[in-house]
C-alpha cells in the first residue's frame, strides 16, 4: 500500500479523519497477515515508511506507525505518505533463556544467623 492521505477534508472533523485513517492502516495490515504464506515462511514482515510526502518518507517500525503520523502531523503537515509492504518471513528463535545461579543471597546468611 502506498498512499498519501489527506487531514484537511471539507466538511469532515481532522480528528476523526484521522482516527479512520489509522483504522484503515490496521485494518490494512491484519488483511495482509491473513492471506496464505509462501512454503518456508511462516510470518508477514512489513516494510514501513511515513513521511510527509514520499520523498521526506523515513522508515519506520510497523509497530510504532501510529506515533510516526502523530509526529508528522505536530510539524503542521496536512498530509502524510504512508508505505506499508508485506513481506514472508521467518521468525527468528529467541535466545535460550541465561539462568543465574543463587550465590549468597539474603535468605542463606538469614539461615546462617539462626543456626549460630
Amino acid at each position: 500500500m502506498k498512499k498519501t492521505y489527506q487531514l484537511r477534508v471539507e466538511g469532515k472533523n481532522p480528528d476523526r479523519l484521522l482516527e479512520a485513517i489509522k483504522f484503515e492502516i490496521r485494518k490494512y495490515i491484519k488483511r495482509e497477515q491473513g492471506k496464505a504464506l509462501p512454503k518456508g515462511f511462516d510470518i508477514w514482515d512489513f516494510d514501513c515508511r511515513i513521511g510527509a510526502s514520499a520523498a521526506e518518507a523515513q522508515i519506520t517500525h510497523p509497530a510504532e506507525i501510529n506515533p510516526a503520523i502523530d509526529e508528522v502531523l505536530k510539524t503542521g503537515a496536512t498530509a502524510f505518505y504512508i508505505e506499508l509492504l508485506a513481506k514472508p518471513a521467518q521468525r527468528k528463535p529467541r535466545p535460550a533463556p541465561t539462568i543465574i545461579p543463587r550465590h549468597g543471597s539474603a535468605a542463606d546468611d538469614a539461615d546462617d544467623a539462626l543456626e549460630d
